[in-house]
């Protein structure tokens, strides 16, 4: 069983930094995409980050892009969200969430469409 858990959130000034960690169990990193999704408050949820381990490729959203980085630690099953240069439009729940790529073939679609964990907040104070 796929399981995952966020922690980090918090309450930050615009223009701060905050990391984001997500221990993961259940799966194989090298098999699956892993990575953050987002969902502000009214709004729909929102990719943020895309990491396949398999060929190290990583994505990110057009809006966090030259902010956020994605990284993990195979040996503690845990993937990290360094977020910096935080805006208020940042604020949001955000899930770590993990999908089979064999069973989606893109990191987007196997993030969207797979496990995800429960949220942590983040609040960006203008």
């Amino acid at each position: 069983e796929v399981q995952l858990q966020a922690f980090g959130g918090g309450l930050v000034q615009a223009g701060g930094s905050l990391r984001l960690s997500c221990t993961a169990s259940g799966f194989s990193f090298d098999d699956y995409a892993i990575g953050w999704i987002r969902q502000a408050p009214g709004k729909d949820h929102q990719g943020v980050s895309c990491m396949s381990s398999s060929d190290g490729s990583t994505y990110f959203d057009e809006s966090v892009k030259g902010r956020f980085n994605i990284s993990s630690d195979k040996v503690k099953n845990t993937v990290y969200l360094e977020m910096s240069s935080l805006k208020p439009e940042d604020t949001a729940v955000y899930h770590c969430a993990a999908g089979p790529l064999r069973a989606y073939g893109h990191c987007w679609l196997s993030l969207n469409f797979g496990s995800w964990g429960k949220g942590t907040l983040v609040t960006v104070s203008s």
